[in-house]
């Protein structure tokens, strides 16, 4: 019977790393008729396919919409719109443009200047884990803190009122349904266009406010973008705004959580950082390694292309696994151990070349503040029993809840 490799399954979609080994060794470059798409798990594969421009395509959204249903009778309008200015759905020299503009609003200096902000928001958010278990409630590091951390940081980055949190949150969980969900949920496509409108409408107005009337915040940064060659239409800074929100919280999300998990089923390696807090940032990239909170990127072939012997055929799919590059023992020394000391750690996490994630500094800042303040403050916390149940989806990976004890 021949393999086929289905995250699909939940199982696999639970504990994908012996699949990947296996696809690693006997079937590097798969194709899996359940997926309807090429598997790519070697590192040298899924660095050749980030770097890959020219006959590899970020562009998955075009063939796909038309080719769908509701986009034929019109119904997911919005979805196409907003997203097709994601700069992650774009080639170059749309992508260059987006990017060049994009990044004069996110420099270093604003990203380090977030500091003070995050440490509050951490502060308030551990004390309010405290008190829920002084009050004898059950405390989700999920809900409690992995979630509204990042959610906080990039609303506030972004000039959006926190009191909208919910609101935005539920918006954001119909767009993921589109993004990546391995299953086809019963109208998911309607749920995602319902979920891009509303995003869009609360951005549009928040936009024509700071045009009116500029303040300090990115999407003001985003609305006075102005060079010589060009800028941001409305639309485009839109969809800039939906990616943000969505890519900045929803990915740290994971991350956090995912890293967290792992130090939770290695107690010795979270001895290790309670011992030293200033591990965090070696800890932080190998949470990013270990069972990153992006298990793999898409493509879209652009023209037929071989690799390790495969023809992939202009116009297929292409899931490039992070994940599994990432414990690909030709890059990595014993790449099965998680090791918060790891020294030689060139994951892929964050992709590479033209569309290195942008947010990659944010994330890391977040992210090196959460575990050394929770290694500081509660030393003790540790998992409730049972395994966590993961979302569904192909892109994004990471765990519904995590009760905790702390």
């Amino acid at each position: 019977m021949t393999y086929v490799f289905d995250l699909g399954n939940p199982a696999t979609n639970a504990n994908p790393f012996p699949e990947f080994a296996r696809l690693r060794v006997e079937d590097p470059v798969h194709w899996s008729p359940a997926m309807k798409a090429w598997i790519i798990t070697r590192y040298a594969d899924v660095k050749q396919v980030a770097l890959n421009n020219r006959q590899i395509s970020a562009d998955r959204l075009t063939p796909f919409f038309k080719s769908n249903p509701e986009y034929q009778k019109g119904s997911i309008e919005s979805l196409v719109r907003y997203l097709n200015h994601w700069m992650v759905f774009r080639d170059p020299p749309d992508h260059t443009r987006l990017r060049r503009l994009f990044t004069k609003a996110f420099t270093p200096t604003a990203v380090s200047n977030l500091t003070p902000n995050i440490e509050d928001i951490v502060a308030h958010l551990i004390d309010g884990m405290q008190a829920k278990a002084r009050r004898g409630e059950t405390v989700d590091f999920i809900a409690d803190f992995a979630y509204p951390l990042p959610a906080s940081v990039i609303m506030d980055l972004l000039g959006v009122p926190r009191a909208d949190l919910e609101r935005v949150k539920v918006w954001s969980d119909d767009i993921a349904l589109f993004i990546g969900t391995a299953q086809v949920a019963g109208n998911k496509y309607l749920r995602a266009e319902a979920g891009a409108k509303a995003m869009s409408d609360y951005f549009r107005g928040l936009v024509e406010a700071r045009t009116a009337e500029p303040t300090g915040d990115m999407i003001s940064q985003l609305v006075l973008a102005r060079d010589d060659r060009d800028a941001l239409s409305t639309d485009e800074i839109i969809g800039t705004c939906i990616l943000l929100l969505f890519a900045g919280h929803e990915t740290t999300t994971n991350l956090i959580g995912n890293g967290f998990l792992y130090s939770m089923k290695n107690r010795e390696q979270w001895e290790r950082l309670v011992a030293g807090p200033a591990m965090a940032g070696s800890a932080i990239e190998e949470w990013l390694r270990y069972d990153g909170p992006s298990g793999a990127f898409a493509r879209v072939a652009a023209a037929d292309l071989e690799m390790s012997g495969r023809t992939i055929r202009e116009g297929q799919r292409v899931f490039a696994f992070m994940n599994s590059a990432n414990r690909d023992p030709e890059a990595f020394e014993e790449p099965e151990r998680f090791d918060i000391g790891r020294t030689q750690n060139p994951h892929m996490t964050f992709g590479h070349g033209i569309h290195f994630c942008l947010g990659a500094p944010l994330a890391r800042l977040e992210s090196e503040i959460a575990a050394a303040r929770l290694a500081e403050r509660l030393p003790r916390i540790r998992l409730k029993d049972g395994e966590p149940e993961w979302h569904d989806s192909l892109i994004l990976r990471g765990v519904k809840s995590l009760p905790v004890l702390l």
